[in-house]
């Protein structure tokens, strides 16, 4: 029982790998025709999420796609030899949370760094693209004194944080970036306006 369990989670953590993979490919090759950011200085005032740098332009020559795509190789033939270790072994029965643990690390491992773009219709979001049929509403929200993001970095205080409600596999989910200053947001805003989508207060 132990067994199965384990394969399908294999199964499906492959199959996570491959499709993050796919979306960061497609991703790479629309952010092209970005409407926004274009410029250097749009790249520089959009913050990312948790460490608070600077958006790096998202292209299959940068160093973190490099990473995703050959990590994602990596990952793929230590799963596998993980698993036939699993399978040939007594080590799943012995030790189901660390085998698993050990998974999930790997899975976790090829990341890349979040990025966010506006096309004509619709967005790339942390390396994905959302059609404008998927995307819900957004909302801007100065960051100020008692704002949940404030205080986490002198760049994030007095931005905005920009959330965006995306239709993901299942449920609604809502992602975001932060803009340090106020031209960018309408600049995006008016973009969002143009694509039908709707802000919400």
């Amino acid at each position: 029982m132990i067994d199965i369990l384990y394969i399908v989670i294999f199964i499906m953590g492959i199959g996570y790998l491959i499709q993050y993979r796919l979306n960061i490919k497609k991703a790479a090759e629309m952010s092209q025709d970005a409407l926004f950011p274009k410029r250097q200085t749009d790249f520089q005032h959009i913050l990312i999420p948790t460490e608070w740098k600077e958006m790096e332009p998202l292209s299959k020559n940068a160093k973190t796609y490099q990473y995703v795509k050959w990590g994602t190789f990596f990952a793929l033939v230590l799963l596998f030899i993980l698993l036939i270790m699993v399978l040939a072994t007594d080590w799943l029965k012995s030790s189901f949370i660390s085998s698993a643990y050990l998974f999930f690390i790997l899975i976790s491992a090829v990341k890349h760094k979040s990025c966010f773009y506006v096309l004509a219709d619709g967005i790339i979001l942390d390396g994905r693209y959302y059609s404008t049929q998927q995307i819900q509403s957004y909302k801007t929200e100065k960051i100020i004194r008692w704002h949940e993001l404030y205080g986490y970095s002198t760049r994030v205080d007095n931005g905005y944080k920009l959330s965006v409600k995306v239709k993901g596999t299942l449920i609604f989910t809502t992602k975001y970036v932060v803009i340090e200053n106020q031209e960018q947001v309408n600049k995006i805003q008016s973009l969002f306006d143009e694509q039908g989508i709707a802000k919400v207060a």
